[in-house]
């Protein structure tokens, strides 16, 4: 391999996918990581703008997200919440007094007319983050669920809903209008691009919903970097959120399989957990089975380890 190419770029979600960025960013130098974040998931509440997915990437690099409850950050507080349902008002979401403090800074300055790439490097400036983590697009993107019972913003069914109703289509509105950040596509375009990443996020609400913005997933296939993606599924089950059940509710397979297939010829490498292994041997790209339930920080960089010495053996193989 060549030393040189030491920059990755991983597409990821929240916090399946911040757990191998985290990992990622731990074995490498500081600044190689570039993080394409899914703001498929934003969405306006209580007059503020919340980014889910760029907020559990910002508080997990920054050490504050809070690994017991799984998001939002470590030691909040509630008061907010509690005033605000003595008055009657909708605590569906739950948003503790330093996240809120995010959400409010953050819709001041798009207000003022900064952009949320802009916004979300300045955060991380100010949090000591030097991974740079950017939105998918400064444009909005929303993911839309149809289900049994109509059409439904992803924030309802996810989290007003606890993804109970019966999912028949996914959409991603604005995304064909969408513009790709130039970052990203010139960090895809980089002939010393050592790799790229899929983390092991919801394939359908978190990585597509990128892959769905103009000018990425031809990036993607473009690039010069093996692109290896960590599947988010074992032995048919997600480690954490609805991905088994949206799966099974389209009429696809729940399985690590089923995720390689979903992303087709983007793939040069599929990182599967071992109980995945012999299901996984005949999708036509390398597969190396390891431990892919990242339940310790060792964990995290062990598994980010395993990817990218898989992205280099590929590299390795080309002429």
């Amino acid at each position: 391999m060549d030393r040189e190419k030491t920059r990755i770029v991983a597409l990821s979600g929240g916090v399946g996918g911040a757990k191998l960025v985290l990992g990622l960013s731990r074995v490498t130098a500081p600044g190689d990581v570039m993080v394409v974040a899914n703001t498929g998931d934003d969405f306006e509440h209580l007059g503020l703008w919340v980014s889910p997915d760029v907020d559990t990437l910002m508080y997990t690099l920054a050490d504050l997200a809070d690994q017991d409850r799984g998001w939002g950050r470590r030691g909040e507080t509630w008061t907010f919440l509690a005033a605000l349902e003595a008055l009657g008002g909708e605590t569906w979401f739950r948003l503790g007094d330093g996240d809120l403090a995010t959400h409010v800074a953050r819709t001041k300055m798009l207000k003022s007319g900064r952009t949320l790439s802009q916004v979300t490097a300045e955060f991380c400036e100010q949090l000591g983050v030097p991974t740079r983590i950017w939105p998918m697009s400064d444009d909005k993107v929303w993911t839309r669920v149809r289900t049994v019972e109509g059409w439904l913003d992803f924030q309802d069914y996810f989290v007003r809903r606890r993804c109970e109703p019966v999912v028949l289509e996914l959409a991603y509105d604005g995304a064909r209008q969408a513009h790709a950040l130039p970052e990203v596509l010139r960090a895809l375009a980089d002939p010393d691009l050592r790799a790229v990443v899929i983390c092991p996020s919801n394939p359908l609400i978190s990585i597509e919903p990128i892959l769905a913005v103009p000018g990425i997933r031809q990036a993607l296939k473009e690039c010069s970097a093996p692109v290896v993606a960590v599947s988010p599924i074992i032995a048919g089950r997600a480690v954490k959120g609805p991905t088994a059940k949206i799966m099974r509710e389209l009429g696809l397979e729940p399985s690590a399989a089923s995720v390689a297939r979903r992303y087709g010829d983007l793939l040069d490498g599929y990182i599967v957990d071992r109980q995945d292994a012999e299901l996984c041997q005949d999708i036509g790209i390398p597969v190396i089975a390891a431990q892919t339930l990242m339940l310790t920080l060792g964990d995290r960089e062990e598994l980010a380890r395993t990817v990218l010495a898989c992205a280099d053996a590929i590299s390795e193989r080309r002429p």
